[in-house]
């Protein structure tokens, strides 16, 4: 089985010598290749879950409609869906009526028509209280 190689991280030079790069705030890693459970696969930090659970509070959001969703690639970390509910990258918020919880996402578009389903980060899923296997009915804001 083909198994890609880990990229290594960037080195920056210092008077030390070279140093991994700092990752950008906000950024979460990618999860390790030994990774089999929703815990190993969600990298995200608890400030980074509070910072996406507090910024999907703010007013001000319109709403796009609502959408079927799957779990996205678990691989890809951080928050975002990707939706034909857009058609450019954005900013916006995710509803799951069935919590009543809110998370802010990054929004990707994606081709296919607005009636068709959008795949989900698996950390915005976790954040909402949806089944990671379901398809969960969920509300797309945009900001």
């Amino acid at each position: 089985m083909f198994k890609p190689k880990p990229q290594e991280p960037a080195k920056v030079e210092s008077d030390s010598g070279p140093r991994p790069a700092a990752r950008p705030a906000g950024v979460a890693a990618k999860p390790a290749a030994t990774a089999h459970t929703a815990e190993q696969f969600d990298t995200t930090t608890p400030k980074q879950r509070a910072e996406a659970v507090a910024e999907a509070s703010d007013s001000g959001a319109r709403k796009l409609g609502t959408t079927i969703a799957s779990l996205g690639n678990p691989a890809e970390a951080g928050f975002w869906i990707k939706t034909p509910l857009v058609s450019k990258a954005g900013k916006g918020r995710l509803e799951y009526p069935a919590t009543g919880k809110s998370v802010a996402v990054d929004l990707i578009p994606i081709d296919g028509p607005k009636t068709a389903g959008s795949r989900v980060s698996l950390a915005a899923l976790r954040l909402l209280g949806a089944p990671l296997t379901g398809l969960p009915e969920l509300i797309v804001f945009t900001e």
